[in-house]
């Protein structure tokens, strides 16, 4: 079952001193992250510990109990077999690595504490907000990303109410802190990516199955803005744009053409929601010495994302389940 995809919806809003509850929409949240906006209660500004945040909307569907495993959920990661079967964290590790770690029993034992690691999944969106993140924050600008549409078996049991957001500063929660013995689900606010959307911290026992796709998809871009894009790039120089005042003296100058980029990455940023501009425009940005052909696709294709999840979802439908 799909849950209506919208990037725009209204957020509520939940004072933290005079439980004032209210309905707003991003560029309301926007203003209030600029402190321009304050609690219609009682005049409460952001950057206090009781200030108003997002909360969940009480009319969430997956308030449902019943309904949790009969929807779709979403994620999406660099792994093309996410979750793996056979998880094993330590693998990736360089013996000098392993050293440094403290020798192979403290490498275990951290090894065991990543495989005790809730797994998340959420809505459309927040998947999409978790690979922009991802691509600005972690240096995973040119990685392929998969988009993985999860359905849970029928028999899951769902913790009772819903969960603030446990992930600690890196994201990362454990499962039994979350899912104590004979639950197998949590829900909980998710205030980092797609706010104010319910989200699950689960097992890899929870999952049925998944069907995957490579995102951004290879053959959705908009033609006239990639040729637009293109001749704009083959036709900036190479040539090093000068910096100025203090960063002239600590950082390389970039090219006219990286310059140049940065343009039609920040007019598709523009058409995008507020909560999604300053980070697709980091993750689009154009890098020295990418192919302008390539490039442009690929932004165009990442943008058709959050602009049309149709065809995404149709791509999505004529996967094969994969049995976890």
């Amino acid at each position: 079952m799909e849950r209506q995809i919208d990037f725009t919806r209204e957020r509520q809003m939940l004072c933290g001193r005079c439980d004032h509850r209210w309905r707003i929409d991003l560029d309301w949240i926007d203003r209030w992250e600029q402190a321009k906006e304050t609690c219609p209660g009682c005049g409460m500004v952001c950057g206090h510990e009781d200030s108003p945040r997002v909360t969940l909307d009480s009319g969430d569907p997956a308030l449902d109990d019943d309904r949790v495993a009969q929807f779709s959920w979403y994620h999406t990661s660099t792994q093309p077999d996410w979750p793996t079967r056979d998880f094993d964290p330590a693998a990736v590790l360089a013996p000098e690595t392993r050293r440094m770690m403290g020798g192979e029993q403290r490498v275990s034992a951290w090894a065991a504490r990543q495989r005790a690691k809730a797994l998340h999944v959420g809505t459309y969106e927040a998947a999409v907000h978790n690979m922009l993140r991802r691509i600005r924050d972690q240096a995973d600008q040119r990685s392929q990303f998969y988009l993985y549409r999860v359905r849970l078996k029928p028999s899951v049991v769902v913790r009772e109410g819903w969960l603030v957001d446990p992930s600690n500063f890196v994201g990362d929660v454990g499962l039994d802190e979350v899912c104590p013995p004979g639950v197998d689900v949590a829900r909980y606010l998710n205030h980092h990516e797609d706010p104010g959307g319910l989200s699950l911290a689960l097992g890899r026992d929870a999952i049925a199955s998944v069907q995957r796709i490579a995102v951004p998809l290879p053959d959705t871009w908009d033609g006239g803005w990639v040729r637009d894009a293109v001749a704009a790039l083959e036709s900036a120089s190479g040539t090093a744009v000068p910096a100025t005042g203090k960063l002239a003296r600590s950082m390389q100058p970039p090219s006219s053409r990286a310059v140049l980029g940065r343009e039609p990455a920040a007019s598709l940023a523009g058409r995008l929601p507020v909560d999604l501009q300053d980070q697709f425009a980091s993750a689009a940005a154009f890098a020295e010495g990418e192919d302008p052909e390539q490039w442009a696709r690929w932004t165009s294709g990442l943008f058709d994302l959050i602009d049309d999840p149709t065809r995404v979802l149709a791509a999505l439908d004529q996967q094969d389940p994969r049995e976890v």
